[in-house]
């Protein structure tokens, strides 16, 4: 098996030639999964840190509001769009 990572995604390539990546968020708790086969599944976290499975679009949805509140320079127009 080879393994491989970086600060919040891992690969991992295993004898049977499958693959998987994982993405982690900054709570290291597991965000997105893939494998070779083109399989995909996104996930959020709720009050009690249990996981549960998403769309992507929710997923979408989710990261683009982090990003619109975490900029300083909001406009009203800009939150009509989420």
């Amino acid at each position: 098996m080879k393994i491989e990572y970086d600060e919040n995604i891992a690969y991992f390539k295993y004898l049977d030639k499958s693959e998987k990546w994982y993405t982690y968020d900054k709570k290291a708790n597991k965000i997105y999964d893939k494998d070779n086969l083109g399989n995909e599944s996104w996930y959020k976290y709720d009050k009690n840190n249990e996981r549960i499975e998403i769309t992507k679009q929710e997923f979408k949805q989710i990261e683009r509001r982090k990003v619109l509140f975490n900029n300083k320079r909001i406009n009203r127009f800009s939150l009509m769009d989420i």
